[in-house]
């Protein structure tokens, strides 16, 4: 069994600057999503990645807020993420770049995530060797490198 050496993407905690514009930010996060899905599968695809992502990304949701009653509003990510549409050809070749680009996170949901409701049947259905169906692709790396990986995606529903 072989290892691969990946490193760490995130921020530290002296790095999370809640006090500036989000374009200003070391790292950038985008969620590219098949445009064709219905809204309420590209909407569980989307959240599906972004919750990878927040798992294994340090630093990316700040901290929590509180209104004025005193209550509690759980932190959202304070770098922002632009969820993109793109055509299904292209999701593939969004993944590809990313796990190929150093220093960039990618978190993908392929279809057998939405056709199964036991998680190891999903697994299964991964590793099968069958060809994947990208759904969502989430990315997060240097804003360069990001750009040049979703080069021109629209919003998505634009």
């Amino acid at each position: 069994m072989s290892t691969v050496t990946t490193p760490v993407i995130g921020f530290a905690p002296h790095e999370v600057r809640t006090d500036v514009s989000a374009r200003e930010a070391r790292l950038k996060w985008v969620v590219v999503v098949d445009a064709d899905l219905p809204a309420g599968l590209a909407a569980n695809a989307a959240v599906c990645v972004a919750a990878s992502t927040v798992d294994r990304v340090p630093g990316i949701v700040g901290p929590d807020a509180v209104d004025a009653a005193g209550d509690v509003h759980p932190g959202l990510p304070w770098i922002g993420c632009a969820v993109l549409g793109a055509p299904r050809e292209r999701l593939a070749a969004v993944r590809t770049k990313a796990a190929a680009a150093f220093g960039v996170f990618v978190a993908d949901m392929t279809q057998d995530g939405q056709r199964t409701l036991v998680y190891d049947e999903y697994r299964a259905a991964v590793g099968s060797g069958a060809e994947p169906r990208y759904l969502a692709i989430s990315v997060v790396g240097p804003r360069n490198r990001v750009d040049k990986i979703v080069g021109g995606l629209p919003l998505l529903g634009r």
